[in-house]
């Protein structure tokens, strides 16, 4: 396995993650189960903790596809430039949702906090699929529509279009 594929292996955590702990929270508020509640701020913490290795194997998987035909330094950059701040939001609300914890031992969480946390994580949720998305278009030219790549030498269009 090289760089990149551990990248891409990591970088589905948080994203997937958080899209996870939205739901659980809403869930949690829905049922008004304290519990439940408790679960999702947990998993917050987890979620940002799978941020990290998603972030850190960035660099060395730019070393594996910054050369390879049809991708730019550009969307390398841009997606850079966003992991960074979706890392920090994550962090972010992974020390919010463990203070939440903490505060809570023993008592509810209140209806409002919960709230406060869910508003937070849909934030965080939207920052990891950006990322992601502007992760995908490093390598799929169809994300960022510029259409099928030319044919190959001795390939024709109709040839691919029967792939």
């Amino acid at each position: 396995m090289n760089e990149a594929q551990l990248h891409l292996l990591t970088n589905h955590l948080p994203v997937m993650g958080s899209l996870f702990t939205v739901l659980l929270m809403l869930w949690g508020i829905v049922r008004r189960s304290d519990e439940v509640q408790k679960t999702a701020l947990g998993a917050m913490v987890l979620v940002a903790l799978t941020a990290l290795p998603a972030y850190f194997t960035g660099e060395p998987a730019e070393h594996v596809v910054e050369h390879l035909p049809g991708v730019s330094e550009a969307h390398i950059e841009e997606h850079e430039s966003m992991g960074k701040f979706a890392l920090a939001s994550a962090i972010g609300l992974g020390v919010v949702a463990l203070a939440g914890l903490i505060l809570s031992r023993g008592k509810s969480v209140s209806l409002a906090a919960a709230s406060i946390v869910l508003v937070a994580n849909l934030f965080v949720a939207g920052v990891m699929g950006y990322t992601a998305h502007l992760g995908g278009q490093i390598r799929h030219s169809e994300i960022r529509g510029e259409g099928a790549p030319a044919p190959t030498e001795g390939e024709t269009h109709t040839e691919r279009e029967h792939e």
